[in-house]
């Protein structure tokens, strides 16, 4: 149902991560997640730690999700930060979601730093019974 992501637009991502935007070195910013089914549709969930809701972005456009947060520093001007292994900046991630899946109907919840996306299963995949007609003898099978 979900597709692998294309592995060159991983490549970009993970170089523009390391490198940042800009060509000097960083840190890889991260948005882990997990996905999973769960009945009739499919969850994802990204780790969002520290991250507004408000600065949370997220569509869809041909089959393909975009996620894009910021997390700002929360160190102010004039202090002189002593460790900062939190990552911050703008986080991007891309699935390829898979033909049988209800782009039109997904819903979003931010909750405790996660992002869960649920995404139903299309009426046109879900398993469905077919009349076989013919005489006395018409039965039911699963398709």
């Amino acid at each position: 149902m979900l597709m692998r992501t294309d592995p060159f637009r991983e490549l970009d991502r993970l170089t523009q991560q390391v490198f940042g935007t800009d060509g000097t070195w960083s840190r890889p910013a991260s948005m882990p997640m997990d996905a999973y089914r769960s009945g009739d549709e499919f969850v994802v969930q990204f780790d969002l730690p520290g991250v507004s809701a408000d600065s949370i972005d997220l569509d869809v456009e041909r089959n393909v999700l975009t996620v894009k947060a910021e997390r700002k520093s929360e160190v102010g001007d004039g202090v002189e930060a002593q460790v900062t292994e939190r990552p911050r900046g703008v986080f991007s991630r891309q699935l390829f979601l898979g033909e049988t899946l209800d782009t039109d109907n997904i819903k979003a919840s931010y909750d405790n730093g996660v992002l869960s996306v649920r995404i139903p299963v299309a009426e046109k995949a879900k398993p469905r019974k077919i009349n076989i007609e013919g005489g006395e003898d018409a039965k039911q099978i699963n398709a």
